[in-house]
């Protein structure tokens, strides 16, 4: 049973966070139950192995924790499958810059990458970008390494430097993205990003001003909540005046005209100032970018010093379920024609609306297991339950916790310490017989003790 399956997944799970913790004494042996194979789940950082992807090869180390879960959905790249509906949401912003904003001679001033891989370096994803060493979205918890110099992309901004280095002042990128995160109808391991950048000379910027000629980019101050200390009052007023009309633009093109925007300060490492865009939209404001004025610092690095610019970056997961009235996140991933060929449509601006698929309600079971007080993290457990149960997992839940507060730990049978979670799932069942699965409580592999 599926149910029983996670009870061993966990029991695994715990054995190997333990072993590598060096917290296991001398009866790691004796835990209870057959176990799958570690690599089912993991990839385990092990020395002399590799990671083979994108017909690479990356050693492992104690960082590696990719799933295979995860692994199967690189190069899956949704975002370029014709008809898709994240493809849809893609062409319909690239339309949008393509013929709102032209270069010279009446090209489109914006190109667009679509197709960058998802194996980056740490440096390109944290460092390039001014994250410091001790910033929390390093953790290994929330992200999957490759190994502790390379990792699948936490979003498409891991680009950016490479681009402008190149000297590109205006593009869009577009892909995968990959985040350790709780399972629910709003959250995936996997989702897709569209980044946009544009970098203005003091000539394009000041053109349309008056005594445009006698205005700077740049000058020495001091930093504050409306400007860098590089930046002249006068430039980032006017980056941040064009940031949010293009923004506004792209918006009233998506959803229609009369859309109500309101603009909230917020903060990113890499821009400043920085803001989220929310919308107002079936009654509710909903937040759909951030996105500022690029960090001097960062623009500089890449070589573009005489340059100033603004930078967004957007969900096309997020877009998709409210134009599209998708309730679910792991829809995208589904390979039934009938959830496909609702979005065959003739006109990729045509409005369309979700239809369900299953006429089942949702599954409830619970589980209980015992934790480590060591190297343990939910995302550890998610990703283990992504692994065993697929995407018929809809949401997991934390219902209760309990902790003994004599218990002696060593007990082999209950792999102390003695914490116990008590997690929930619920996954709905399909309309085809071959997926009529139902997940059930199965016995524990192991017994509780009395007082639990």
């Amino acid at each position: 049973m599926v149910c029983s399956a996670f009870i061993r997944a966990a029991h695994e799970h715990i054995f190997l966070v333990r072993k590598v913790s060096h917290v296991f004494r001398c009866h790691q042996h004796q835990a209870c139950g057959s176990r799958p194979a570690a690599s089912q789940f993991a990839a385990q950082g092990a020395p002399g192995r590799v990671v083979e992807l994108l017909g690479k090869s990356y050693p492992q180390d104690d960082h590696t924790n990719l799933t295979s879960k995860v692994l199967s959905k690189v190069g899956r790249n949704l975002h370029n499958q014709k008809y898709h509906p994240l493809w849809l949401i893609k062409e319909r912003v690239k339309e949008h810059f393509y013929r709102q904003y032209m270069g010279r001679p009446r090209t489109p001033l914006f190109s667009v990458y679509d197709q960058l891989p998802p194996v980056v370096t740490t440096w390109q994803n944290f460092d390039s970008l001014l994250i410091p060493e001790d910033h929390p979205s390093r953790k290994k918890g929330d992200n999957y390494y490759l190994n502790r110099g390379h990792m699948l992309r936490a979003h498409t901004s891991a680009h950016q430097w490479d681009l402008l280095h190149a000297g590109l002042n205006a593009f869009l990128v577009v892909g995968d993205v990959y985040r350790r995160d709780q399972i629910d109808s709003q959250h995936y391991p996997v989702f897709h990003q569209l980044e946009g950048v544009r970098l203005f000379s003091k000539h394009e910027l000041f053109a349309g001003v008056k005594d445009g000629e006698s205005l700077q980019l740049f000058e020495e101050s001091s930093r504050s909540a409306h400007k860098q200390e590089t930046h002249t009052m006068e430039a980032v007023k006017l980056v941040e005046f064009d940031l949010k009309q293009v923004l506004t633009r792209l918006m009233t093109h998506l959803f229609g005209d009369g859309l109500e925007v309101r603009w909230v300060n917020c903060y990113f490492p890499f821009t400043h100032p920085s803001f989220e865009l929310e919308i107002k939209f079936g009654g509710e404001w909903i937040e759909v970018l951030g996105c500022g004025v690029m960090e001097q610092q960062l623009v500089n690095s890449a070589g573009a010093h005489d340059r100033i610019g603004w930078a967004f970056g957007l969900g096309l997961e997020r877009l998709a379920m409210i134009l599209y009235d998708i309730p679910d996140i792991r829809l995208f991933w589904s390979e039934d024609e009938r959830f496909l060929k609702q979005f065959h449509l003739s006109d990729i601006n045509q409005r369309v609306k979700f239809q369900p698929l299953s006429k089942y309600p949702a599954v409830f079971n619970d589980i209980s297991f015992w934790l480590p007080s060591e190297n343990y993290m939910e995302n550890d457990f998610y990703d283990i339950v992504r692994t065993v149960g697929g995407d018929l997992v809809e949401k997991v839940d934390l219902i209760d916790k309990f902790e003994h507060p004599k218990m002696i730990c060593g007990s082999v049978a209950i792999l102390q310490p003695c914490v116990c979670v008590c997690s929930r799932w619920c996954s709905r069942r399909r309309k085809e017989p071959r997926s009529l699965i139902t997940i059930t409580t199965a016995p524990l592999d192991f017994a509780p003790p009395d007082h639990f």
